[in-house]
């Protein structure tokens, strides 16, 4: 005899896989390409990923020690600027020089000049504006 059973029929809440220490040293290494790209200088890559020039120097020449919650989170932003970037620009170099261009989205300032805040939402701002800029939310 079969026998019925409940089936849920309430979503779960959505919770993303935290990225690994793995994943992370990964994106922190396409950063560092990223960076260069942009041309920053030490500091100013240490601004954007919070942390003191020093460590992120010793980072750069023997790879990342442990990266915390919030330099993953830094680190995945950048990478989505970087996504969204490559999508909207056909030429790379347009996408590389884009951060460093005056818009008026930013009142004049550059999305660097805004990365450059310091804050997480800082960059999370600059991610938001390229995601519906080409037309991701």
């Amino acid at each position: 005899m079969l026998a019925l059973e409940p089936v849920a029929t309430v979503p779960e809440a959505f919770r993303p896989d935290p990225v690994t220490q793995q994943e992370a040293a990964a994106m922190f290494r396409a950063a560092l390409n990223l960076f260069a790209k942009w041309e920053l200088t030490d500091e100013q890559a240490a601004t954007l990923l919070d942390m003191p020039v020093r460590s992120y120097r010793r980072w750069k020449a023997e790879g990342p020690g442990r990266i915390s919650r919030d330099g993953r989170a830094r680190l995945s932003n950048l990478m989505g600027i970087h996504k969204a970037l490559r999508i909207i620009f056909s030429e790379p170099q347009r996408g590389y020089a884009w951060i460093r261009a005056g818009n008026t989205a930013f009142a004049g300032a550059s999305a660097l000049d805004v990365m450059l805040g310091g804050e997480l939402t800082d960059i999370m701002r600059v991610r938001r504006y390229l995601d519906a800029e080409r037309g991701g939310w």
